[in-house]
Order: structure tokens, then sequence, then C-alpha cells
């Protein structure tokens, strides 16, 4: 089906105004849905034509204006519409199968009582799978929802019911009409939901999720509950407009395809945000960012919506930065900064060095299917980074004022980038312009290092292009605790340091310590060699992610050897109080540099042991420590991990659950010390939706030809994305090489059958996940690939980034050097 391009938009943006939508779906069907919509549209231009959009449905009835549109016919998923009056009503009634892969409207069938759930999910331009419409973020118009379903279920939309009404009428549930809302954030969810209600600030809250869920939601109602009053408050604070659109409810929906979305009045997560077990603090850190991130979109993205994707950032980047922030000025997580710079930021550092990399502010978004691509680091991570700095570069009180004027001018409307530049601008006194270009117009990562100064003391040198303003702090920490913090600004090649004299042996010179700025940082010689003794008793979690991220940039740049990285990590991370930064270390040292036979899995499973002794039995810290010990344990570790599992051998105060139990059986099944006996077992025990996922991937990582066998065959090919996702990730062992090996020329062959049928998002996701990563043929393959003329769009961006991690690495000694590394 085609997709949406800017210049189709424009064009019908330009010729229509649309009034009104009013959507009837009836949903008593079991494997299709009825939809009927009439859809009130002004034309600017009487006798001229254009298109709606209908996806995956059989048309009933299409009327214009009163006749019938039979015979004018259907071009994929568009609905000619020709000799258009100057006021128009579009009535189409069409019936479509429930979707099993997260788009559209969507239906889940609970594995442990048989009931069903049913949830919309409409970005970017799946919203014409539930309804026909005009799916284009600025063609915004009040939409009015009727629903008819069996009557005991619970039915929520993005509006309140109608006034008066306090359920269904013998199953009809009928909606207010929204405020003026795009396409994209029109949602529903309908189903036997386990509710929970409060209200707060004269806001109705509520929290749903699938019955057999029940006790995990009211266990955390009350943290849910409390991070949303907080939320709100603060950002009614900061934004001086009230919350918009009503009652606000949060659903937890199953086998969702992305994280969260932005529903206004409705948001909806993935089921892993709900804990089934024990988490750590950082896991519910994050959770809050998620909340306070959804929670910003209803001003940036839903009070004042994009006018086309090229602006993603406009949503996405402001959302990335305000939840951050609310985490921390909420007081419920004052050190989240740390976890932004070492897990968020750094992946927009990440996606910032790849071929794909783009503008936060991209020119170039031809359609729909290009957008969906810029869904990434850039516009998230970078693109909330920049912000930062652009608070700092205009003051935090202009910006704001500059935002409230942002709202008071696009209420309920659309917006561009130029719109937000103007306001900011005014607010600031200063014209933004080629800030902007420097900073969103353009692409690219600077990096910050310190250099002997021509004159007195140290300077800064910044390399890449462009050459940036980055208002920063640099730190001088010396050996004996003490500290030294200068405030700095450099928009050239270099720039000195004021009042720093070159720092002495053991003192660690930290740019950009606060991550003020959006840049990569190196060391001098003598901060690197002072790092083992200063940063184990460095009290700045901040600080210490700045490090860390450091630290990893420059190894993947080749400027730090991995032997130096192990001998840091092995004095450093077991006192690293940080679980978020402590998980992302590790993860760094195990995926990039164990796996490929750069340094060995034994000290990794020994930090891991070291942290574990020394954490507080039932504590986050214990568990985040416990999850990674378990993930870098070898053979010789067996033994543990067998009592852990099977008996009372587990560390005081750490609670086997579910999750855990599931990790253990993965990695005992994956270094050939369990079987199916064991998954079959772990199923019967947890036969949840998360139980057979969690099933899957420990067949998939079973040590056997016909295991691998059949996870590749369910990876390519089964419809089910969760499912294909769990083989895909957990396929590729350590030590498994000479399994996996013959998959790598397959991976390749069976690169467009992974897309087939397949949301983007999902599908993508098992293409990332299945890349032969640790192959030395790999590259070779992938570059004769990207050679074709005829390659999709969306393989062409992933295989280009693959092949460039590739080029950062070595591959030799690769195969071998992970089995013996696991076995260590």
């Amino acid at each position: 089906m085609p997709s949406l391009t800017r210049a189709e938009a424009a064009r019908r943006a330009r010729l229509l105004r649309v009034h009104s939508y009013a959507v009837d779906l009836d949903l008593t069907g079991d494997e299709e849905f009825v939809s009927r919509t009439v859809v009130e549209f002004g034309c600017a231009e009487p006798g001229a034509g254009t298109f709606a959009e209908i996806k995956g449905g059989r048309i009933v009835r299409a009327e214009l204006n009163g006749a019938a549109l039979d015979g004018v016919g259907r071009d994929d998923n568009r609905l000619a519409l020709t000799g258009l009056a100057g006021e128009n009503r579009l009535e189409v009634e069409f019936v479509a199968p429930y979707s099993r892969g997260g788009e559209g409207l969507h239906r889940f069938v609970d594995p442990e009582d048989g009931e069903v759930y049913l949830y919309g999910h409409a970005p970017l331009d799946d919203a014409q799978r539930i309804f026909a419409c005009f799916d284009q973020p600025d063609l915004k118009a009040p939409i009015a929802l009727t629903v008819l379903a069996p009557q005991r279920w619970t039915v929520r939309g993005n509006a309140p019911l109608r006034a008066g009404l306090t359920g269904s009428a013998g199953g009809r549930w009928e909606f207010e009409a929204t405020p003026p809302l795009s396409t994209y954030l029109f949602s529903l969810v309908a189903g036997p939901w386990h509710v929970l209600e409060r209200e707060h600030d004269g806001i109705p809250l509520g929290l749903l999720c699938r019955r057999s869920l029940a006790p995990y939601l009211d266990a955390d109602a009350g943290e849910l509950f409390g991070a949303t009053a907080a939320s709100f408050d603060r950002y009614h604070e900061l934004f001086g407009v009230r919350y918009p659109f009503g009652a606000y409810d949060q659903a937890f929906v199953p086998e969702f395809s992305g994280g969260a979305v932005e529903n206004p009045g409705l948001v909806t997560y993935r089921e892993e945000f709900l804990f089934r077990a024990r988490a750590t603090d950082s896991e519910r850190h994050r959770r809050f960012v998620v909340m306070a991130h959804e929670m910003a979109h209803m001003w940036f993205g839903d009070f004042v919506t994009l006018r086309w994707w090229d602006d993603v950032w406009l949503n996405e980047a402001f959302a990335e930065y305000m939840g951050w922030r609310v985490a921390a000025e909420t007081g419920r997580h004052p050190d989240a900064a740390a976890d932004f710079a070492i897990w968020r930021e750094r992946w927009g550092y990440l996606a910032d060095q790849r071929p794909s990399t783009h503008a936060v502010a991209p020119d170039g978004v031809a359609d729909t299917a290009v957008a969906l691509q810029n869904f990434d680091g850039i516009s998230y991570a970078k693109g909330a980074a920049v912000l930062r700095q652009l608070a700092a570069h205009v003051g935090d009180d202009a910006f704001l004022a500059g935002l409230r004027e942002y709202f008071r001018r696009y209420r309920f409307g659309n917006a561009s980038l130029t719109d937000l530049l103007a306001v900011l601008g005014a607010a600031a006194g200063r014209d933004l312009t080629g800030w902007a270009e420097l900073w969103l117009r353009s692409s690219g990562v600077n990096t910050l290092r310190p250099v002997p100064s021509r004159a007195a003391g140290l300077a800064v040198e910044q390399t890449g292009r462009p050459l940036r303003p980055h208002r920063l702090t640099v730190s001088a920490y010396a050996s004996d605790g003490s500290v030294l913090r200068v405030p700095f600004t450099i928009d050239g090649t270099h720039a000195t340091i004021p009042g720093l004299a070159a720092a002495p042996a053991g003192t660690v010179l930290l740019l950009n310590d606060g991550d003020e700025t959006y840049a990569k940082i190196r060391f001098d010689p003598f901060g690197r060699a002072a790092l083992p003794a200063v940063l184990p008793d460095l009290d700045d979690p901040l600080a210490r992610a700045v490090v860390w991220t450091g630290v990893i940039d420059g190894v993947r740049d080749g400027e730090l050897p991995a032997a130096e990285f192990l001998a840091l990590l092995v004095a450093a991370l077991p006192t690293e109080r940080q679980e978020g930064v402590f998980d992302e270390v590790l993860a760094f040292a195990r995926d990039a540099l164990a796996r490929r036979g750069l340094v060995p899995f034994g000290p990794l499973a020994e930090v891991c042991a070291g942290a574990l002794a020394s954490a507080a039995p039932g504590t986050g810290r214990q568990l985040a420590t416990a999850r990674a010990l378990v993930s870098v344990a070898g053979l010789g570790d067996v033994p543990m991990l067998r009592a852990w599992l099977d008996g009372p051998g587990a560390p005081d105060g750490l609670v086997v659950d579910a999750d855990l139990r599931w990790s253990l059986l993965l990695r005992l099944v994956a270094l050939g010390a369990a079987g199916e006996a064991e998954i079959a077992a772990g199923e019967r025990l947890d036969p949840s939706a998360k139980g057979v996922e969690r099933a899957v991937a420990c067949r998939a990582a079973l040590p056997s030809a016909e295991a691998k066998a059949r996870a590749w065959q369910a990876l390519v090919h089964d419809p089910n994305p969760r499912l294909a996702v769990a083989n895909a990730g957990a396929f590729r062992q350590p030590g498994q090489e000479a399994l996996t090996d013959a998959y790598v020329e397959r991976y390749f062959a069976d690169l467009p059958a992974m897309l087939e049928g397949r949301h983007p998002l999902a599908a993508l996701q098992v293409v990332r996940l299945a890349f032969p990563l640790y192959s030395g043929r790999a590259l070779g393959l992938a570059e004769s690939m990207l050679a074709r003329t005829d390659l999709d769009p969306r393989l062409r961006r992933e295989l280009s980034d693959a092949a460039n991690e590739l080029r950062r690495w070595p591959a030799s000694g690769v195969a071998a050097g992970g089995g013996q590394a696991v076995g260590a």
C-alpha cells in the first residue's frame, strides 16, 4: 500500500478542512469488526478531488453527499473522492479483521482465562485500519466514538462518556466528541479490563490491565497514581496550561508493538511496565520517566501537533527532555540525569555516528515510511540533549516563557520548527536561526578533548563538523576527594579553560561535568591513569555516568584499549551505586567486548559476584547485580545457577520469582545444563503470555541443530511479532557459534521474509536482533546486499548501520573466543 507523501499531505491540507468524525464500531464479532464513519469536511476548491484512506478493510457502503461511490474505485488504501462540494459528508462502512500484529484494532485472547481484550493503535498511519479518515497529522478534527460490545465489558476512549452516561446502554457506549485531534492519536480499549480509579486536582484518573494481571496492578497502584499526580502538578507549574483532555486513563495492554503511545486521555503502555515480579529501583525510575514522557505529549504532540513528520522531534525530543526533567524535579528520582547520560544520551551518540544519522529536524522526510524510521536515538535522545542545551543557551525562564506562548498561540492546532523558534527567540530576545542550523539542522556529534594550551593552563579542542557552541562545566577531581569546577564555553576549534592550570598526576579532568551539552569527551593521559583510583570514590552519580560514557566512547572509537577498560571496570564497577549505570557498563563489556573475544567473561562474572556480595539483602541493587551475574555466568557457575533455581541456594533476601527463574533457566539452557523438560515445567508454573514468550526464548537458546532450525523458522515466519522477537533475541548465544554459523548466509537470504506481514517496528526489531553481528563473514555479505539497487529502504538502513558496526570491531577470533570465554 502506498505511503502518504509529504507533497500529497500538503495538497490535501490546502484543499480540506475537516469539521468532525463520527466513528461507530461494532466489536461483537470474534474475527472481524464493523466500522461505520461519517466525516464532515469543507473543500476550498469546489469541484476538486482528493482521497480518504481505508487500510485492510472490505468496503460495504461508501457515499459522498448521498451518492454511492461504488463505481468510483479504490486504489489500495485510497478511496477516491471527486467533484467535491464546498461542504461535504462522507459515509463509509467497512468490515476488517482484527489485528494480531499490534497495529490498528488489536485482539488478544488471554491464555490464562480465555478472556478477549481489544485496543486501538493508530500511529503513524494506522487509524485508517480502524475508521475511514484523512490520515495525516495536520487535518485535526473532533472525533465522537460509539462502540457496540458485550455489555459486561469495559470500554474507554479518548473522551469521557456522553453527559449523563456512566456505562453502556445495552452494550452500547457513546462518548463525547474529543477536542480537535490528529487521526494517529485515536484509540480505545475494550474488554473485561481490571480498572482502578482515583481523582487528582479535578482530573479523573484510571489504571487498566487484564484481569489476570490485576494483583500486579493493585500492588503498584499507589506508586502509579502517585507518579501521575506528581507529574501533573509539575507540568501545570512549568507550562501554565492545565491538562486539556478531561480524564486521564493509562492502560497496560498485551502484545504491544511499541513502548507506549500518548493517545490523549488514554495512554497505552506495553505490559512489561506492569511488573509481575520484584523490580529494581532503576526499572521503577525508568517507568516513571516513560509515564512522565507520555504525559508531556499531552502538551507536546496532542495539544499542539507537528504539521508533518519532519518535526517528529517536536513531539519526541520535548517529551523525552521533560520526562527526565520531571523525574528529577518532582523529587521522585533525583539522580535521573545519570541514567539519561549513560542510557538515553549514549543511544543518541551511537545513532549519530551511524550511516543512518540525520538532523534532529530533517528536511527530507518524503513519506510516512521514511518518517517511521526517524523514531530513533536522534529524535529522542539527541533531541532531548539539544533542548537542554537550548534552555541553557537562552536561560530557563525565557525557555519556559516561550513554551507557554507556543501553547497559547497554537492550542489544538499544528506547528513547525519555524513556529517554535519564533516564540522562543522572542522570549529570549535573540535570533535563534543560526543556533538551530548548527544544532537542529545538521547531524553528527562533536568530540571535546583537553590539550596543552598555547597560553598558560589548559585548553579544550573541539573536532567534528559542524563546530557548535557548547556551554559546559570542566571539573578537576583529585585523588584526595577535592574538586574544582570551572564554567566554560567553546564555539570554535580551541578555547582556553579560565583559571585552570595543567592538572597534576592523580587528577581526573572531566569535561562536560553535569552533562550540560551534547558531545563526546576524552581524557588526558594523566586523567586516564588516575581513573581507577578516583572513580570508585567519586560521589556524584552524574559525574560517574559521564566518566563511564566517555570511557565507553573511547573504546568504541579505538582510542582506549579493551584491556584498560577491563582494568577500570574491575576497579570501579563493583562500587557503582546507580543500578542503571551498572547495567549499561556491564552490558557494553558483555555484548561489545566479551562476545567478540576482546575481554574474557570470567572477570565480568567476578565483578558481578563481588557487587552481589556487598549488596544489602532484599534491595534493588541485590536484584540488579544478581541478574547481571546470571547474564555472564559460565560453565563453572552452573552449580550456583542450579542452586538458585532449584532450591534454597539463593543469597539471603533474593527472591527467585517468575522473571528471575526464567533468566536462570535461559542461561542454564544456553550453557547446555538444562533442556526441554525444564522449559516445559517452567511453562506449567507460568502459563501467562509473558511465560509463553520466555519459554520460546529458552527453546531458541537450546544448543542443538534442531532447536536452531525451529527458532530460525519462527523468527522468519511466525505471525506473532512478540514470539518472533523472542526467537531472534535468544537465537545467537555465546559459545554456540558452531551451531549458528550456518545461519550467516541464511540471514541475508531470508531478510525480505522477515518483513512480510509484520508491523514495521516489530519486523525491524527482528532484523536487528537476528543480524550475525559477531561473524567475520557478515560484513562482506552485507556489503554485497547493499550494492543492490532493489533493496527495501528499511533493510538498506538496517544493513548499513550493522555493516558500520562490524567495521568498528576486529572480527578475528570471535567464533572461538566466544565459546572459550563463556566456559572459562
